[in-house]
């Protein structure tokens, strides 16, 4: 094949997320009955009010090519939101929407990073924080978070990696792959961390923060610290709790310059969001509570449901997440053993590989994210097929030896 390709690639696995999908599908059209649990994706309908704004907005004929950072109307819509939801108040210029929430943290980390810059990012992470910092040629840097604390950050190990070379900060909570939320007072504790750095910037993805459970709450570090808020991107998006990913739309607010920076670079890439799209999250932004309420209280039961279960099998341990809709499953005691086929089970990869060609129920290894050996197990499915799932691997563990 004629030409190079950039160095960049070479040292750019692909999502792990997206592998064991990928895997699925392909035992799946082999005539195999798969249960995925491998993405982050609801089984909800999306409301069909969001849709019927969409065919309007179409009808109507936003079919054009629209502003780069994001249709007045739905900047309005953000702007409301973030100060109905969050305590936030963002002006049009400090607000912008982008393709998908990924795109946001594309833009931010592309708009400032330079080689050799520190991005921290809390264990276990979402696959895309680590590996968009490597594209651009920034370090990661990993603050642990323990299953002993429920996978919640806490300050003292954010104080510990935090250098001179330290760029950015990253927050996601509630946690993917672990459902961790953090209190406010851990939000606290955690900015006073930030204020000994003032030129760090703070990514804070709240992409999950209808989805907690148990009387929780989502805190906004940017409301939690007004301080730091010139310093922080809160990155959201219509994608989970109004069950819309394949709309592409995801949003943030943050300091003028910034957000100005970060629609350059989306102005040189993708340019505007589909038009019509930017109406339907609009219309969900603007939308009646009860719908994202009643997805919630769904997740919480389908959470307890799967922990509960999995906590019946010997070998497994696993925390009771407080938000998003994924399981974090330890499967330590269950390594060392060999599967009724004969595979040695010596990673988390392994289990994860054999529990989805021996057992046909997809999953994540906890490696992909960071932290070993786990499993990240997606319950934004029915409870039938969630419940089939864990009997499945109930009898794939038990069929260990």
């Amino acid at each position: 094949m004629a030409g190079h390709f950039s160095r960049r690639l070479q040292t750019l696995p692909p999502p792990a997320t997206i592998e064991m999908a990928r895997r699925a599908r392909a035992l799946r059209a082999e005539g195999q009955e798969i249960i995925s649990l491998a993405l982050g994706e609801p089984d909800f309908a999306t409301p069909p009010a969001v849709v019927e704004a969409a065919h309007q907005a179409a009808l109507n004929g936003q079919t054009k090519y629209p502003p780069v950072d994001g249709t007045p109307a739905l900047k309005a819509a953000v702007a409301r939101k973030f100060g109905r939801e969050n305590n936030l108040i963002y002006q049009p210029s400090e607000i912008m929407v982008s393709n998908g929430g990924k795109q946001v943290i594309f833009n931010a980390f592309l708009a400032t990073l330079n080689e050799g810059d520190e991005v921290v990012v809390p264990v276990p992470y979402w696959v895309s924080y680590p590996l968009i910092a490597s594209m651009f040629g920034a370090v990661p840097v990993y603050a642990r978070c323990h299953e002993e604390d429920g996978f919640r950050l806490k300050a003292a190990e954010l104080s510990r990696v935090m250098t001179s070379r330290t760029r950015w900060v990253v927050l996601n909570f509630p946690n993917n792959p672990t459902g961790a939320v953090c209190s406010r007072q851990d939000m606290e504790e955690i900015a006073e961390v930030l204020r000994r750095y003032p030129d760090v910037w703070i990514l804070s993805d709240e992409i999950y923060e209808h989805l907690v459970f148990d009387g929780m709450q989502s805190y906004s570090i940017a409301a939690v610290a007004p301080d730091l808020k010139e310093r922080v991107v809160t990155l959201n998006g219509v994608s989970k709790a109004y069950a819309m990913t394949g709309w592409r739309v995801g949003f943030a607010g943050g300091p003028q310059a910034l957000i100005a920076a970060m629609s350059a670079v989306q102005g040189n890439a993708t340019s505007g969001v589909c038009a019509i799209a930017q109406a339907a999250a609009a219309a969900a932004l603007d939308g009646p509570a009860d719908l994202v309420q009643h997805m919630a209280k769904t997740y919480s039961r389908r959470r307890t449901m799967v922990v509960e279960a999995l906590r019946q099998i010997p070998g497994v341990t696993c925390a009771m997440p407080e938000g998003a809709f994924y399981a974090y499953p330890g499967i330590a005691g269950c390594l060392g053993r060999k599967t009724a086929a004969g595979r040695l089970l010596e990673t988390d990869r392994d289990f994860a590989i054999a529990l989805l060609e021996e057992a046909h129920v997809a999953t994540v290894p906890g490696s992909a994210f960071g932290l070993a050996p786990y499993l990240r197990l997606s319950c934004a499915t029915s409870e039938v097929i969630l419940e089939d799932a864990c009997s499945r691997i109930r009898e794939f563990v038990k069929n260990c030896h």
